[in-house]
């Protein structure tokens, strides 16, 4: 028995490095992604930096749940490859271990790491959604301080136009102010400034005063003939708040609700037909995703032990392109099912019963059929390809020699042509 739970931790040190690894690895590809779009677009609007990270930080719960079942099996993968190829697998399995008993630790991993992810497509991912939904809504509405935009007119009121050169101190000082104000009689008044800054009115919260150091006023009236300029050393400049609507309630979007309130509107005989089936289509998905994790440590087994005499990764690719696929064409079967083309116990459950009864033929003709190997065959057509490849660049290479020799003839030849001119 202690044999038994020393040879259960040595797994479990093979299994979780890689699985953190390729977990923090995929959620930093997926990040780093979507970083450079994020900076692009808060530039673009005007907002502090920040945000980006904010609005980063709302999506990790997203990229988690992509990235846990990934780093799950890749974990269980490269744990039993190492065995397989340090030969350690065939000691293990000389001395009377499974496969199946083998694998108690990569599924207490996968339980634990399947309820986590239930967690987080329940009700942390709804929640950080539609907080990213809120973020972008208030930089395109201003609420962030994104409405003063550096070298551009800005409207501030329906009369106001204000442009500001540059800022500095996180916009804080506003330096090259020109401001153009048509008040209600008729009035304009045209306003330059060398420096500016915001200051909160405490009399009136839906305004706030932008104080202008060395600058001139430029007043002019139908009453007035002539222009009036007056110079000023300071002198403060009332301008009202923007009103800014209330961002939305969460639940626009199914991608925002909890898993208990995608059932009770997908059951609810009060919702439209387009609400339920757009629930019960998103709440099939969630699931789906959950329980396909339960097969990955079956899957990476099957795929992590290359055939005899063979050091090939081509188990890891193949593993890789399964994950990718099934979970698109779970995408694909939500789309279809959120429209109402096809139900979505066939379109979702479907390609998990054949996808899952896959996994399960592959681990048992590797843990109980002798010599089996579920990927042979791709194995033997890889390196038939990799051979054929090889003599191909071989091939070629003594002919573009050979044609080198031709264009360019030796110097006893060439000596030779010489003494025959």
């Amino acid at each position: 028995m202690t044999f038994l739970t020393a040879i259960d931790r040595y797994i479990a040190r093979l299994v979780i490095v890689p699985m953190l690894s390729v977990f923090v690895i995929a959620a930093s590809l997926l990040v780093l992604d979507k970083m450079l779009k994020l900076f692009d677009f808060v530039a673009t609007q005007g907002g502090p930096v920040g945000v980006v990270f904010k609005m980063l930080a709302n999506l990790l719960p997203e990229y988690a749940s992509l990235a846990i079942p990934l780093g799950l099996m890749l974990g269980i993968l490269f744990a039993f490859r190492k065995l397989a190829t340090s030969s350690e697998l065939d000691v293990m399995r000389a001395v009377g271990l499974s496969y199946t008993r083998m694998l108690r630790v990569p599924f207490l991993f996968a339980i634990v790491l399947a309820g986590l992810n239930l967690l987080i497509v329940s009700y942390v991912q709804p929640l950080s959604r539609y907080y990213y939904e809120e973020l972008q809504f208030e930089l395109r509405s201003g609420a962030l301080g994104a409405s003063i935009k550096v070298g551009e007119f800005n409207a501030l009121q329906d009369r106001t136009a204000l442009r500001v050169e540059s800022s500095r101190d996180e916009g804080r000082q506003l330096q090259g102010i020109f401001a153009r104000i048509a008040t209600a009689k008729g009035e304009v008044l045209v306003i330059s400034a060398r420096e500016g800054q915001f200051f909160a009115n405490r009399e009136n919260p839906d305004t706030v005063i932008l104080r202008l150091t060395d600058g001139q006023i430029v007043q002019q009236s139908p009453t007035i003939r002539n222009p009036r300029v007056l110079t000023f050393a300071s002198h403060d400049l009332p301008i009202d708040l923007p009103k800014i609507e209330q961002f939305r309630r969460r639940g626009d979007k199914d991608s925002e609700y909890f898993l208990p309130e995608l059932l009770r509107i997908g059951w609810s005989r009060a919702s439209s037909v387009e609400m339920r089936n757009q629930s019960i289509a998103n709440l099939n998905y969630r699931l789906v995703e959950v329980a396909m994790m339960f097969l990955l440590p079956l899957l990476a087994v099957a795929l992590a032990v290359p055939p005899k005499r063979s050091s090939s990764a081509l188990g890891v690719f193949v593993s890789i392109m399964m994950v990718v696929a099934y979970h698109k064409v779970n995408e694909y079967g939500q789309d279809v099912s959120s429209l109402g083309r096809v139900d979505p116990t066939l379109a979702l459950w479907g390609p998990f019963t054949v996808f899952a009864a896959l996994i399960v033929w592959m681990y048992w003709r590797l843990a109980y059929v002798p010599g089996g190997q579920p990927i042979g065959g791709l194995e033997s057509a890889f390196s038939r390809v990799a051979r054929l490849v090889m003599r191909l660049f071989a091939a070629r290479k003594p002919a573009q020699a050979a044609a080198h020799d031709h264009d360019d003839p030796s110097p006893a030849e060439a000596g030779g042509a010489t003494h025959a001119a």
